[in-house]
């Protein structure tokens, strides 16, 4: 007789889980950002997430300077300079040696494989805190590119009964998406732009298979099980999507295409508390110098989404706004992780 095939087959690589989260979904929530995306967006809060493979990265403030990583990289790629240890990502592989023998946790390896069995029993361990409304999400990065791995997962989880959301740009092939939504009570969705080519201007790829899989994916809600439910998200980014046509047209969308099915259209502020994690990345970020919008822009292109033909009790807006740069309120509620 054939042996039943272990749950711990696929591997995925997972990038950081993040416990008692209120900004993925409803209730507490249990998050596992995926490594790797299919788009690059200008503004991309997570660029440690835009690789599939792991990525060393260096802390200055713990380092102590004891060079033992320099010893230990089976590679050459680190130096000790003036600047403090210098990786050279040409040659570095992404290992861990170094991370492993560092006494201080200055170098820490950004990507992880788990297997489906691990990562089942590590976030069920937070099961107590979901209550009725809580759960897992699965966000990234781009969660769909791992679909074997994330559809093997988030099947478990259903078959312990936990609430379950998945956080995705739609970028992905249509079969990846038909692989994860049995297993999906949520659906996040990212709608950056309508325009495609404002929309490739600002992340690298045009929007149609997006939108292509947004249709699909309000279609299969309407005549399957699952998923119960669709939000839309939109990330609001200075001298981008911070304008009244582009909530003009998304609502459009919604309303002429979406058949009534979107259950909360969220707008999240742009964030710039990611600086640092580029600069360790050694990349340069376009809006580095970018400040927090005003809480008077985010009320302003909140009523035009709510003007845009939509039902106006769907649209909120969330994240942290400014007084030249400085962070001012939370909006309608705490920011959102990812700023899509």
């Amino acid at each position: 007789m054939a042996r039943e095939p272990s749950i711990t087959a696929p591997t995925g690589t997972i990038l950081e889980i993040q416990r008692m989260s209120t900004e993925d979904g409803p209730g507490l929530r249990t998050t596992v950002f995926f490594k790797g995306c299919s788009l690059r967006c200008l503004w991309c809060h997570n660029p440690e997430s835009l690789e599939m493979k792991p990525q060393l990265h260096w802390l200055e403030p713990r380092c102590i300077g004891c060079r033992l990583c320099l010893e230990t990289c089976p590679n050459g790629a680190l130096s000790f300079t003036d600047r403090g240890i210098v990786i050279d990502r040409a040659v570095c592989r992404g290992c861990g040696a170094c991370a492993g023998e560092c006494p201080s946790t200055a170098l820490e390896l950004l990507g992880r494989s788990w297997t489906v069995e691990a990562l089942v029993a590590e976030v069920i361990k937070d099961a107590a805190y979901f209550g009725e409304q809580g759960g897992v999400t699965v966000s990234g990065g781009e969660a769909a590119l791992q679909a074997p791995f994330v559809s093997a997962f988030l099947k478990e989880l259903k078959g312990r009964g936990i609430h379950t959301a998945l956080d995705t740009s739609g970028q992905c092939s249509r079969a990846y998406l038909d692989m994860l939504l049995p297993y999906t009570d949520l659906v996040l969705y990212d709608i950056k732009e309508t325009d495609p080519d404002r929309h490739r201007q600002f992340t690298g790829s045009g929007n149609e298979l997006i939108l292509e899989n947004l249709l699909h994916v309000a279609g299969y809600i309407g005549t399957h099980v699952l998923p119960r439910e669709l939000w839309i998200r939109t990330p609001v980014i200075p001298g981008a999507t911070d304008r009244e046509e582009t909530m003009a047209g998304i609502g459009a969308f919604i309303v002429g295409n979406l058949g009534g099915r979107v259950a909360r259209w969220e707008l999240c502020a742009f964030n710039n508390l990611c600086r640092d994690k580029y600069r360790r990345l050694g990349m340069d970020w376009v809006y580095k110098e970018a400040q927090l919008l005003a809480r008077e822009t985010m009320e302003r292109l909140a009523e035009a989404a709510r003007s845009s033909g939509v039902d106006p009790a769907i649209v909120r807006w969330s994240g942290s706004t400014g007084i030249n740069g400085t962070e001012h309120d939370r909006g309608n509620k705490k920011p959102a992780t990812r700023v899509c």
